[in-house]
């Protein structure tokens, strides 16, 4: 009594087949928009990145000027030791004690191929390297007088027709 069985092929339909199809395109159509523009994101969390990295030498520059009795001294001379304090092996210079923006750059770590820092006495820009219009940015105001802390901007949008940054 020996059943034989007839061989059976297994595989999918090409039904099967289409609507499989279908539903990955369906899934990509909702999918794309979502990833399709992230690289003004990633510099806008790169810019958030420095941004922070700012606040944070600025409160150590700080810390270390009070440290070494060099709270309230003014920008005397730009090589001086006397308005400067050494963090990391670099002379970073001070303002009415605080961070110079000439300093930004180096008290910040801020790598110059990925950023831009734009000194304008006082005040200094930070914004991706090679900025155009509507790149993402912030701005870095120094001490203007004793007691006088500096200040950190929102990110904002890169103004490049008055070479500005336009953030709150």
């Amino acid at each position: 009594m020996a059943h034989v069985q007839g061989k059976k092929e297994q595989g999918f339909t090409l039904i099967e087949l289409v609507m499989v199809i279908v539903i990955l395109g369906i899934l990509a159509a909702f999918a794309l928009p979502r990833f399709a523009n992230l690289s003004g994101e990633a510099e806008t969390a790169v810019i958030q990145g420095a941004q922070g990295s700012v606040k944070s030498a600025a409160a150590i520059v700080r810390s270390t000027a009070l440290a070494e009795g060099k709270g309230n001294v003014t920008k005397i001379d730009p090589v001086g030791s006397e308005n400067s304090v050494k963090l990391e092996g670099k002379d970073i210079k001070l303002q009415n004690g605080f961070l110079d923006a000439s300093s930004v750059e180096d008290a910040a770590q801020l790598d110059t191929a990925e950023f831009d820092v734009i000194v304008d006495g006082e005040d200094a820009i930070i914004t991706v390297d090679s900025p155009s219009e509507g790149s993402p940015c912030f701005n870095f105001t120094g001490s203007s007088e004793a007691g006088s802390a500096p200040t950190v901007s929102e990110v904002g949008k890169m103004n490049a027709a008055v070479a500005a940054c336009d953030a709150s």
